[in-house]
């Protein structure tokens, strides 16, 4: 049987390495930190989270939810993980990311299949015929390993800016200002509410739309030649990602309708909805702090410290972490994968997580079990099946390697991937909850029959 090389020790390739031991595979398990870190890693941890900590929504039915089920119907290890250490968040599943990454750290280290190699890889040996190879180095892929794996796709990197939000300690919040609630009342009210005024608004937009940016740093540069030397004309944010600053530029009420979206929380001192909120979300299970949900920017650590102490409660809040925006590049996988995330001229060597086009933890995390599965059957000489085009994991892969080539952009799961039902049935059936319900029945069909199999 062929050994498995993986890279990277994010999220992607812990769950590869796990499901490829457990499949009897021998693993081989590279992370470069903390001999090289990145530019957006705080730690040396595995699985560690860079940017919030949550792992989307757990509400039945919706995209998030179902590809989570798949996963763990088909044994996810690090979703088992999250499960374990999950912290306070309404409807999503959030956890607390220091356990979570010790909890991971401690199955690799235990697993006798899998071996932990701390040190930088900058070679990809597409001829090695005992290796199979798995690139899960993420989005923040070191230059070395970077340009070889340019030299073997022969295709530019793409590069998007993605971004971490504040984090506040929660001894420093005013709580006789602010309020806790869930939208609508639905499930236990588990995020902290910050309430605005239409006045307190107003200043805080005029704040912001002063605030003084971050200049560009030389890695965040990426021209056409894939060289960081020199700045492109405007940087490229990830939609669905976007710094606070950016919004509200496109309007002075457009964080009112995205991250300060007051809808359905109503305020017990008024009985009504706020102009305008901030949500802060649980940190870690001792709550002693809160993320700044959606508040990601690029401003000046003063900067950001001067305006977001306007927001209500947080006045005199400490912040044990900024705001900040990294680059992250992918590769252009409609033109480079199959659907078994093997690259097409080098199928020896596979793509998973950020840096094949999906978008997110949980996602990174489904790209890297289906990653370990596939790399399982290559090793044993076998031809992997790619996961049910009806399937939430099926469908999120058949984007990355069929999106139209000149629109490609990662991808959240959601619902618009997902093979439609009939015509005449979305005809008959005008309620999208019921649609929805019956998209995530015919998926978890397909995926158990496909796990079967």
């Amino acid at each position: 049987m062929k050994t498995i090389k993986i890279i990277g020790g994010g999220l992607a390739g812990p769950e590869a390495a796990l499901q490829a031991a457990h499949a009897g595979c021998k693993v081989a398990l590279y992370e470069m930190r903390p001999h090289r870190s990145t530019e957006a890693h705080q730690t040396a941890d595995f699985a560690e989270l860079v940017c919030s900590n949550s792992l989307k929504s757990e509400s039945e039915n919706t995209a998030p939810w179902l590809l989570k089920q798949e996963m763990r119907r088909a044994g996810s290890l690090l979703l088992r993980e999250a499960d374990a250490t999950a912290v306070p968040a309404g409807h999503a599943l959030a956890v607390d990311r220091v356990e979570f990454s010790k909890r991971v750290a401690t199955l690799l280290e235990s697993n006798p299949n899998i071996t932990i190699h701390r040190e930088e890889v900058t070679n990809l040996d597409e001829h090695d015929p005992n290796t199979i190879t798995i690139l899960a180095s993420g989005p923040l892929t070191s230059p070395a390993l970077a340009a070889e794996l340019q030299r073997l796709t022969g295709a530019d990197h793409l590069a998007f800016y993605d971004s971490i939000s504040p984090i506040v300690d929660a001894s420093t919040i005013d709580m006789d200002k602010v309020y806790f609630a869930a939208r609508y009342d639905k499930g236990s009210a588990d995020y902290i509410n910050c309430p605005f005024t239409k006045d307190e608004y107003e200043t805080f937009i005029d704040a912001l739309a002063t605030a003084e940016a971050i200049e560009q740093k030389s890695w965040e540069k990426l021209p056409e030649d894939g060289n960081p030397v020199a700045a492109p004309e405007k940087l490229q944010y990830f939609e669905g990602c976007l710094p606070i600053e950016e919004t509200a530029r496109r309007g002075r009420d457009t964080l009112r309708f995205g991250p300060m979206k007051p809808v359905g929380l109503t305020d017990p001192k008024t009985g009504r909805w706020p102009y305008a909120a901030v949500q802060l979300r649980q940190e870690n299970l001792r709550a002693d702090s809160y993320n700044l949900v959606g508040f990601q920017n690029h401003l000046k650590f003063g900067e950001q410290k001067r305006v977001l102490s306007l927001i209500p409660g947080l006045e005199n809040a400490t912040f044990l972490r900024y705001g900040q925006i990294h680059r992250n590049t992918y590769i252009h996988a409609p033109s480079l994968l199959t659907e078994t995330l093997q690259l097409k001229a080098h199928p020896s060597i596979m793509i998973a997580g950020q840096l094949s086009g999906v978008e997110g933890y949980t996602e990174s995390i489904a790209s890297g079990l289906l990653a370990g599965r596939y790399a399982a059957a290559l090793a044993a000489g076998n031809e992997p099946t790619p996961a049910p085009r009806l399937s939430a994991n099926g469908s999120l892969t058949h984007y990355i390697t069929h999106a139209e080539s000149k629109r490609f952009q990662p991808a959240n799961i959601t619902f618009d991937l997902l093979v439609p039902l009939e015509e005449e049935l979305r005809k008959q059936i005008r309620d999208k909850k019921v649609r929805h319900a019956m998209q995530c029945e015919r998926a978890l069909a397909a995926w158990d029959a496909w796990l079967n199999a």
